[in-house]
């Protein structure tokens, strides 16, 4: 039976060992390990690649979008339209900026934010749209954008896990006022560790994120701002030049497996993935959905095919926000996506035995549970 990990990120590393073990030692032997020119580096080049003008590195993606926000000038009692259907991280960003997170409805094709539902949600305490790039997969920004210009609304975007993806041609960083990424491990462009990154053509936004990152000051032991400590360290700059110049490769790496899967997993009973004709995907998650998600799990598992559920628990039915919903107040599609979603391997070092295999087990399991 072949394994077949969910995501193998020491595969990641063992491709590019020598770049990688080159660059962390030129880092140690600089002796500049906070800020410093390692960093502006990759931050130039992550701007570049992103056609943005502006790439404020910070300590993580959480971090990427509160300072974001904070930076917009957005505080205590506002409110942002975020996603009921996304990792609790965007609506933790919202809360501690003080601001009150105001959930709308996926789309049930994509299952990023639904533009048609955003207008009705907004108040007059409203100040900005949080869209999120769910799966790697670009949110519809015009209509968002449009909304957010007749209302005087700021839109932030979370890209965390849409590094390179387009939007009707263009790639994602630089449509709205900003655009916060992570560097998580797993993702598709992944540091050795933890780090974010806000994108901006706003130099004010830009001025602003540096001073927040950096616990609001410019000057040493001059502070401007009540800021933070989050700043993206010189050695995970290293390390994400090093895979920035490969990122493009391995996106269409995952865009052959998820051709692959949209191919070969056609007519097995399962939701696939759909993909707009404005959107050009780089596949972080390979999501389908089954009535029996469960049970198709453990079938994968029993195969040797690891998957993960991106995610099983809302976040207006987590604990930290249990009591600003009450039971009148549920998203239906938001839920059932909660119960049915499972994402499968797609990582730029699936092997093709372990892609064969996964295919494999995927229709073995689902004509079983068919029966």
């Amino acid at each position: 039976m072949t394994e077949v990990p969910f995501l193998d990120l020491r595969a990641a590393y063992q491709e590019l060992s020598s770049e990688i073990d080159a660059t962390i030692k030129n880092v140690a032997a600089s002796g500049c390990y906070i800020l410093g020119p390692e960093l502006e580096r990759f931050e130039a080049e992550f701007a570049a690649f992103v056609e943005s003008e502006h790439a404020i590195g910070v300590g993580n993606g959480l971090d990427a979008l509160e300072l974001a926000l904070r930076a917009m000038g957005i505080g205590r009692g506002d409110e942002v339209i975020v996603p009921a259907n996304t990792y609790i991280a965007t609506w933790l960003a919202v809360s501690r900026c003080g601001a009150i997170p105001i959930a709308v409805e996926p789309r049930e094709d994509t299952y990023n934010i639904d533009p048609t539902l955003v207008e009705r949600a907004i108040t007059a305490r409203t100040k900005a749209i949080l869209p999120v790039h769910l799966y790697g997969q670009a949110t519809d920004l015009d209509p968002i954008l449009a909304i957010a210009r007749k209302h005087g609304l700021r839109v932030l975007e979370d890209a965390a896990q849409a590094h390179g993806a387009r939007y009707k041609g263009r790639r994602l960083g630089a449509h709205s006022d900003a655009v916060a990424w992570s560097f998580y491990p797993g993702k598709n462009l992944g540091a050795m560790g933890d780090g974010g990154d806000v994108t901006t053509k706003d130099p004010e936004i830009a001025r602003r994120l540096r001073l927040l990152r950096n616990y609001g000051s410019s000057v040493k032991y001059v502070n401007e701002a009540q800021g933070i400590n989050s700043r993206l360290d010189p050695l995970q700059a290293a390390i994400l030049r090093v895979k920035l110049k490969y990122l493009d490769e391995w996106n269409l790496r995952r865009e052959h497996v998820a051709n692959a899967y949209l191919k070969c997993l056609a007519n097995e009973g399962i939701i696939l993935p759909s993909v707009p004709e404005w959107a050009s995907p780089v596949w972080h998650l390979f999501v389908v959905r089954h009535p029996k998600r469960d049970a198709l799990q453990r079938l994968l598992a029993q195969s040797g095919v690891r998957t993960l559920i991106h995610y099983p628990i809302p976040p207006f039915e987590q604990q930290a926000y249990r009591t600003s919903f009450t039971e009148t107040e549920g998203f239906p599609l938001a839920s059932r996506l909660a119960g049915e979603v499972l994402s499968i391997p797609i990582g730029p070092h699936l092997t093709p035995a372990q892609l064969e295999a996964t295919i494999g087990a995927m229709r073995r399991s689902c004509r079983t549970l068919a029966d």
